[in-house]
């Protein structure tokens, strides 16, 4: 506490940001001048959480924010009103933790495994658009590393030197291949550290985009037609300072953690599809031929396979790392990460054996005899949900009330998808029936 007055007194800070997540991983805020931090840092601030979908009910609505002290960051803004951020867990009437809370259910599920740190690095993928009247355009009709005709250089640049400010690490950007298209990485770090950067960095990159009267959008496939937006995350296993994944006589330098834990991953991935590719949007990205995943493979050079090994230098073993190439930057980064984990450990716990690499572009396998030799991931957010509801593992991570909650909003959501009617159908069988 005594940092943080210090630092809001250096720094002339006047209002605080109260920041948390909802279940479906939508920052919500609460502003309080800096004169009730030490309250708020020893007893919490209440708010309505009947008012958060998926939170308390309307009579046991009280909730209570607990600021995380170790999230304080400044806020890029004016100058005459400085504001900084905190992150905060929630908790019920009893001051307990909240089952509800994503950030609480990471914290719970890294702290059951203290054998192993959890590290993650995310490349996060974007569509910038002009908004004109009620239509969206491409900010620019480039494509990958272009630099001339690059409209979103500047802004990258604009959002590395924010997040910077926020002591979030960058490791590169560049133009993505589709128009408009963007892609930042979060240097890795421990997974709980990385959710919060990425729960900052998305709210860091909405408010750029619109200083520079633009749109951005984290949506998997906002163009028809067109690469749709990931989120890889490249997941690695720390033990006393070192990276227990590698393992430099290896062809593919992996430990046998290491493929263990692949392989638990391979083997959960539907039930846990839910969670890393959450809305109805996130399938319409898994489709062949866009370099996103349809086929549960693994390989090294392969980017069509659902988890990919990226090559090291034989002198940078602490880079060894696994790539999950399916999710997308809609899902929830602490539920996220929580059930990756588990679904990994499962696989060290059973001692779990992947099927051999695929290194070949398995899209090609489309409508030949090849097609049924790998299983493929959910075609649907229905078809997700159908095996989440089933999945022991997810019930077990998220808790049963949150696993509940999180199912009834998501169906409610395809529920709702299946009721409109779209352009393409009114433009289809209107005349022709």
């Amino acid at each position: 506490m005594s940092d943080i007055l210090n630092r809001i007194k250096e720094e002339k800070v006047s209002f605080l940001d109260l920041w948390f997540s909802d279940i479906l991983g939508s920052v919500k805020s609460l502003t309080i001048p800096t004169g009730e931090i030490e309250r708020v840092l020893e007893e919490g601030i209440w708010f309505d959480g009947s008012s958060i979908e998926g939170f308390g009910r309307i009579a046991e609505s009280d909730m209570y924010l607990l600021p995380d002290p170790k999230t304080f960051a400044l806020l890029p803004g004016k100058e005459g009103r400085k504001t900084a951020r905190l992150i905060c867990d929630v908790f019920s009437p009893n001051y307990q933790p909240f089952v509800g809370d994503p950030r609480s259910i990471l914290k719970k599920t890294l702290a059951q495994n203290l054998n192993y740190q959890y590290m993650v690095g995310a490349e996060l993928e974007f569509f910038l658009f002009y908004r004109r009247e009620d239509t969206l355009s491409p900010q620019d009709q480039v494509s990958y590393f272009d630099l001339l005709g690059d409209l979103g250089l500047e802004l990258r640049k604009e959002i590395c030197e924010r997040l910077s400010f926020l002591g979030i690490q960058t490791e590169a950007g560049h133009h993505e291949v589709g128009p408009g298209q963007q892609e930042i990485d979060l240097k890795y770090s421990e997974a709980l550290n990385i959710a919060d950067n990425l729960i900052t960095a998305k709210v860091i990159i909405k408010r750029v985009a619109e200083e520079y009267g633009l749109y951005a959008t984290f949506m998997p496939k906002p163009l028809l037609d067109k690469p749709g937006s990931g989120l890889h995350l490249h997941q690695s296993l720390f033990s006393r300072g070192e990276n227990i994944f590698a393992d430099p006589k290896d062809t593919y330098g992996l430990s046998n953690i290491a493929y263990q834990f692949l392989a638990g991953q391979l083997n959960h991935i539907k039930e846990i599809s839910a969670i890393i590719s959450p809305i109805v949007n996130s399938y319409k990205r898994l489709v062949s031929g866009f370099e996103a995943p349809v086929y549960i493979c693994w390989g090294q050079m392969n980017r069509s396979a659902l988890i990919r090994v990226p090559k090291i230098s034989p002198k940078r073993l602490i880079s060894t790392r696994i790539e999950l190439r399916s999710s997308d930057a809609s899902c929830n980064p602490y539920l996220a990460f929580a059930v990756m984990f588990r679904a990994g450990l499962e696989g060290i716990k059973q001692k779990l054996t992947p099927p051999p690499p695929v290194e070949e572009n398995v899209y090609t396998w489309e409508g030949t005899s090849r097609k049924g030799e790998l299983a493929t991931l959910p075609r649907s957010l229905f078809e997700a949900l159908e095996y989440f509801s089933q999945s022991k593992l997810a019930k077990e991570t998220l808790g049963e009330y949150l696993f509940q909650k999180y199912q009834e909003i998501k169906m409610r959501e395809w529920q709702e998808y299946c009721l409109q009617v779209s352009p393409w159908e009114l433009e289809k069988y209107l005349q022709l029936y």
